[in-house]
């Protein structure tokens, strides 16, 4: 990344400019990655991307379905197009959030709190372009430019001086997914204002008004989940075959008959998982089976449509699929007749359903939602799950998944789990409310294509990595220790498997990742050998 883009002004968006570099004045990694040359460079770009794509925000894409456009009628379309969202983005069609975008805005004191705060500002050494109020600020200019008499007259005298052409605008679409949206920012806000709000409401004018999302949220995502009713593609006889395995697992690697309850009618608890752990985790549901058969809790898994998958990625860029997913799984519940949901360990599942669906149903159609933190933490204190933390005698840090712990407000239970079960826990630094995101946050797990992971692994996960080394101390270097990295969350497993993958930190080091839940099995008194599998012989 240029000197000079470092440090752009907002009306720089528009600048017309050949392709940008990705940031590479970032800041260090501890020891043993400080000095040793360890870490990974960025892999190439290919010129074509350029040419076909807006590649010239630093050089990654984000949006490989916003493709340039032919001629200069198509642009000016584009433009017209994004116009009509941007004023509707800022009227009382955006009912549920315009208040609180209009407020950040227009009152932000650019005191800079929010850029201390971010973990992406921060690991990029400053670069102006990922300032989480930065892409606020542009927001802001465009649409006093060109709705509001002061800009439309005085121009940049007053603060209008963006100019909305199809560069500014794919920029401004970019950027917004340069961010976690994981309201660190808004946390330490003075003034309470909102920049992660900011970056979503510019992603959901760009997929309800233009049409534009990425494909691993929108097309393999949210419509594949419409279709077939899992964000994998996992149909039901699949989804069937899949427990089937699962059930056998348990029985080879525990000894235990345990059958999965589907589609049990009225049942206490229907319990909802990311339908990746089935494919990628599978010892994840494999775990909650476990822990509510020895607890003898009265659950049920649904097979049907939007049932079986607690994913909702709606909820980061198009309230209107938001909707229809949450309307789906609530569908699901009443049918069964069951008295809660149980969200799994999936972040954005648990803030999708439990909190953003409030705004998009109505009471008729809701069914009371939980998280299965404070669930387990209380069938621990009731002694229905029992622990030998020897079992678990090694070192063990914990991710506080954004969603769940700082918009949700879930910290102590899980942190009473782990006290009981892991006698060598300790805690990142900063931890709870005030930890960081992991990285892959809103979307930014899932997308791999035109180098978008290397800004994944070497920016957005650079400060999460950086506690990870910091929390294991002197024992992250010695491969004779075992080290394991407590992620609930399927999004922040993904993206912590990758970093401690890019780092060689796994092969290398024996920094191991995992959910809570396994970590509950393996260290369950009743539990004749070990459940997680690097400690299996």
């Amino acid at each position: 990344m240029s000197a000079a883009q470092k440090h752009w002004k907002a009306k720089d968006i528009a600048k017309d400019v050949a392709v940008l570099s990705p940031p590479d004045d970032l800041a260090p990694l501890p020891e043993p990655y400080a000095s040793n040359g360890l870490e990974p460079d960025y892999k190439a770009k290919k010129p074509e991307w350029a040419e076909r794509y807006c590649a010239s925000l630093d050089g990654f894409v984000a949006l490989d379905t916003l493709e340039r456009p032919e001629n200069e009628e198509a642009k000016k379309e584009f433009v017209e197009r994004f116009l009509v969202g941007l004023e509707k983005l800022f009227s009382e069609v955006n009912a549920n959030t315009v208040q609180p975008l209009m407020l950040t805005t227009d009152f932000c004191a650019k005191c800079n709190t929010c850029s201390d705060a971010c973990h992406i500002y921060l690991s990029s050494n400053g670069d102006e372009l990922l300032r989480p109020s930065y892409r606020t600020d542009v927001l802001r200019r465009m649409y006093k430019k060109y709705f509001t008499p002061s800009g439309r007259f005085l121009g940049g005298l007053v603060g209008a001086d963006v100019d909305v052409t199809w560069e500014s605008i794919a920029r401004l679409g970019e950027l917004a997914y340069r961010c976690n949206l994981c309201r660190r920012c808004a946390q330490v806000c003075p003034l309470g204002l909102d920049n992660g709000l900011v970056a979503k409401e510019i992603r959901k004018l760009f997929s309800q008004e233009l049409g534009v999302a990425p494909t691993p949220v929108h097309d393999k995502g949210t419509m594949l989940q419409l279709k077939v009713g899992s964000t994998t593609g996992l149909t039901k006889p699949a989804f069937l075959d899949n427990l089937e395995f699962i059930e056998e697992d348990i029985y080879e690697r525990t000894g235990r008959k345990i059958k999965f309850p589907i589609d049990k009618k009225g049942a206490d608890v229907l319990v909802m998982h990311n339908a990746g752990e089935f494919i990628a985790w599978p010892d994840n549901p494999a775990a909650f089976a476990i822990l509510l058969d020895e607890a003898g809790v009265d659950w049920t898994l649904s097979s049907d449509m939007m049932g079986y998958d607690s994913v909702n990625y709606g909820i980061w860029y198009d309230d209107v699929q938001a909707r229809k997913v949450a309307l789906g799984q609530f569908k699901v519940a009443k049918e069964l007749g069951v008295r809660r949901i149980v969200v799994g360990e999936c972040g954005h599942a648990h803030k999708a359903i439990a909190i953003a669906a409030d705004r998009m149903t109505t009471a008729e159609d809701r069914v009371p939602v939980e998280s299965f933190i404070p669930v387990m933490a209380d069938l621990v204190r009731k002694g229905r799950l029992k622990f030998d933390p020897s079992k678990n005698n090694f070192p063990v840090t914990f991710h506080d998944p954004c969603n769940i712990v700082r918009q949700m407000g879930i910290v102590m239970p899980e942190r009473e789990i782990l006290k009981a079960c892991a006698p060598q826990f300790r805690e990142m630094t900063p931890h709870g409310v005030h930890n960081f995101c992991c990285g892959g946050g809103s979307g930014i797990a899932l997308m791999n294509s035109y180098n978008f992971s290397d800004y994944r692994n070497k920016v957005t996960a650079r400060k999460k990595f950086s506690q990870i080394i910091n929390a294991f101390g002197e024992d992250f270097t010695n491969p004779d220790v075992v080290k394991y990295v407590c992620a609930p969350c399927s999004n922040c497993k993904g993206t912590i498997r990758d970093i401690l993958k890019f780092y060689s930190a796994t092969s290398t080091y024996n920094v191991q990742y995992g959910g809570l839940v396994e970590l509950m099995v393996n260290g369950l008194a009743s539990m004749e050998k070990p459940y997680l599998e690097f400690l299996q012989d």
